[in-house]
């Protein structure tokens, strides 16, 4: 059989119905890890779903716990020959709220639904439809193959959703067992829907809270206003020396040494169009850099909230306290550790020192990337290229965050990721869904990989 063979399979498996009936069992499963009440869901997506899934394609199975987890994780392995290729996966199986009664046409988040060329459901972009693609390209080769001409680790975790609790301590402590030659999985989206993507890390973030308090209680503007301090003004003020009029940071340590050629010259062919967004606004972020430079080369702060006063009802006072929560998309290059400690520093040289700093976040993932010149990398986008005729974007590291250092620093493994969704999958709110042409393109594209590393994988 040839390769040629596993692609139309795979696409025939689209064709006929079976995916999208993986995908419906799946999605109709409410698995919300951040609702208590689903507690039991989350095991048995596991335990009635993905291990006969896995197990029929001839892996063993076991459950791995850790006390830290919200959830259980399933760990599968088929071992053909310890001398081969051994490929990690990894998805989840987890999902956020499924906001029952905001979706459009009265759509059922809990029920897989064809419309206007589009799958809707909670999941099917945010994992459970990009897992069940490669599962279901995994056995495609499987079948046309008779092996797969490669080892597979499989891991599932069900607390992604609540920022994979557990899972940095379960690989540490399972390191042997889970570590792999390369991890291939799917999550995100694509830089375009109709443009295969690969990503090979991600941002990371850092939320920081800023707050005044000034005084006991408000004071009337009238009697008090030039006398006292406002600390909305002052907070105003002393997040405007943290970021510029246009967005551009100002704390250097905020932001990695350079943009390196290699990233410079895999994003010069990544040219960002989102069609089914907001438009860009070309003047805001670091001047000089392209769109994509700023999305997936460099760093960006935001300020996600702004609290002064009483903002529902406005009085005649003086406010005595003012708060804001600012967020920090960091890249390679940028300390975690020093992000605090430098505005620290930058606020008390500028004379903002009455500003208090905590951090909302307990634990701090790195920010993770793999060099797009590197030899996985290559290998994979032409395989891409073989099966779709189209040229991959390669984005150095997700704009986003996943717990990709777990898997490249912890399993100190390359990342591939491999996405099977786009930027308007509405994937965290109402009417979630997954374009067909996206699922049936991502059959092909894996089970061409899964062909290719039976064939010939980088050493």
């Amino acid at each position: 059989m040839t390769r040629s063979a596993a692609i139309q399979r795979a696409q025939q498996y689209f064709d006929d119905g079976a995916l999208f009936a993986d995908v419906a069992r799946r999605v109709g499963r409410p698995t919300e890890s951040q609702n208590p009440e689903r507690a039991a869901e989350l095991r048995d997506y596991l335990d009635s779903e993905m291990r006969p899934t896995l197990e029929a394609l001839g892996f063993t199975c076991r459950v791995l716990e850790h006390p830290r987890a919200k959830g259980p994780f399933l760990f599968a392995e088929r071992i053909e020959d310890p001398a081969l290729t051994t490929v990690f996966s990894y998805g989840h199986g987890d999902v956020v709220p499924g906001m029952e009664g905001r979706w459009r046409d009265g759509l059922d988040p809990w029920a897989l639904t064809p419309k206007d060329d589009r799958w809707y459901g909670r999941g099917v972009a945010d994992n459970k439809g990009q897992h069940s693609i490669n599962l279901a390209a995994l056995k495609c080769v499987l079948e046309t193959r008779g092996k797969l001409g490669f080892n597979v680790k499989y891991l599932i975790e069900m607390g992604e959703e609540m920022g994979s609790p557990g899972l940095l301590d379960l690989c540490a402590a399972h390191r042997d067992l889970l570590r792999g030659d390369v991890l291939i999985a799917s999550d995100g989206p694509r830089l375009l829907a109709e443009r295969p993507t690969l990503f090979m890390g991600s941002r990371a973030i850092i939320n920081v809270d800023l707050e005044i308090n000034a005084r006991e209680g408000g004071h009337h503007s009238g009697n008090w206003g030039g006398l006292l301090s406002n600390p909305g003004i002052q907070l105003a003020n002393a997040i405007a020396t943290i970021v510029g009029p246009t967005g551009r940071i100002l704390v250097p340590e905020w932001l990695p040494p350079a943009l390196p050629d290699s990233v410079r010259r895999a994003l010069a062919d990544c040219a960002l169009d989102m069609a089914d967004g907001p438009a860009i606004d070309p003047g805001w972020g670091e001047p000089g850099f392209t769109a994509a430079e700023k999305v997936y080369g460099w760093s960006s702060a935001e300020v996600l909230a702004f609290v002064c006063g009483n903002p529902d009802k406005p009085v005649h006072a003086i406010p005595p306290r003012a708060w804001a929560r600012m967020q920090l998309r960091y890249v390679v290059g940028v300390d975690p550790d020093a992000v605090v400690p430098a505005l620290r520093r930058h606020l008390d040289r500028l004379g903002y020192d009455m500003v208090t700093l905590s951090s909302p976040r307990q634990e701090i993932a790195p920010a993770t990337r793999l060099d797009p010149e590197h030899p996985w990398v290559q290998w994979a986008a032409a395989s891409i290229v073989r099966t779709t005729g189209k040229k991959p974007a390669l984005l150095p590291n997700l704009g986003g965050t996943l717990p990709n250092h777990v898997f490249s620093d912890t399993l100190g493994m390359p990342t591939l990721w491999v996405p099977h969704s786009y930027a308007g999958c509405s994937q965290h709110a109402p009417n979630e869904h997954l374009p067909v042409a996206i699922a049936r393109e991502g059959m092909a594209i894996m089970a061409g990989l899964y062909w290719d590393l039976g064939e010939k994988a980088p050493a």
